[in-house]
């Protein structure tokens, strides 16, 4: 592979457009990338949605998810949906529903660190949300057993929340924002995207 071949890629996944172009009616906090985005306009509304119909999966499974805390949600699935600055990071995935995902992405110390410090009081009942839930509704609930408890007992430190929550698609790093070694979830659209550096370095 090619590190040419790993930069404005969209992965082949179950929203993804086959190549990434520019939005103009991007929503919420998927406008960041209305420049050059993987995500259409109806996937950026619905990534904002409690209940969306991407993947029929409730922020809410163990009572309602504070807002603060909600947000870091909402940005995590805006970069995965929209980011062409993910090449290389992607590998096959084993799934009916994608043939690609992420995997150990280096996400900034301080996107972490606040996604953490937003969501310790939120509650869940795993650690790995890719799998493992009771689908029997049609949506995600927590599986025989399994119970409710704060965020910060889930998940005793930043990395273990990055690092657990997906299956190992982000890897915390010790890397800073704007130091150009790892991929922040937000950033001022204005100042152009700092992820395109970070792509190119690690491809």
């Amino acid at each position: 592979v090619t590190g040419d071949s790993l930069l404005n890629v969209c992965m082949d996944a179950k929203h993804h457009k086959t190549e990434p172009g520019p939005e103009g009616q991007l929503y919420g906090q998927c406008v960041l990338w209305k420049d050059n985005a993987c995500c259409t306009a109806n996937t950026s509304l619905e990534a904002h949605q409690d209940q969306s119909y991407l993947y029929n999966f409730n922020w809410d499974h163990c009572g309602a998810m504070p807002e603060k805390c909600k947000r870091h949600f909402i940005q995590d699935t805006c970069l995965y949906e929209c980011s062409p600055n993910l090449g290389p990071w992607i590998d096959q995935a084993d799934s009916s529903w994608r043939k690609e995902r992420i995997r150990d992405v280096p996400l900034c110390q301080e996107d972490c660190e606040q996604w953490w410090e937003d969501c310790q009081d939120a509650v869940t009942c795993k650690a790995n949300w890719h799998k493992g839930w009771n689908w029997t509704t049609g949506t995600n609930q927590c599986p025989k057993g399994a119970m409710c408890q704060r965020f910060k007992f889930v998940f005793p430190t930043a990395a273990a929340l990055c690092e657990q929550i997906w299956s190992g698609s982000y890897r915390y790093t010790s890397h800073h924002r704007g130091s150009g070694r790892c991929i922040q979830m937000w950033f001022d659209p204005a100042q152009g995207n700092p992820n395109v550096a970070v792509a190119q370095y690690y491809a």
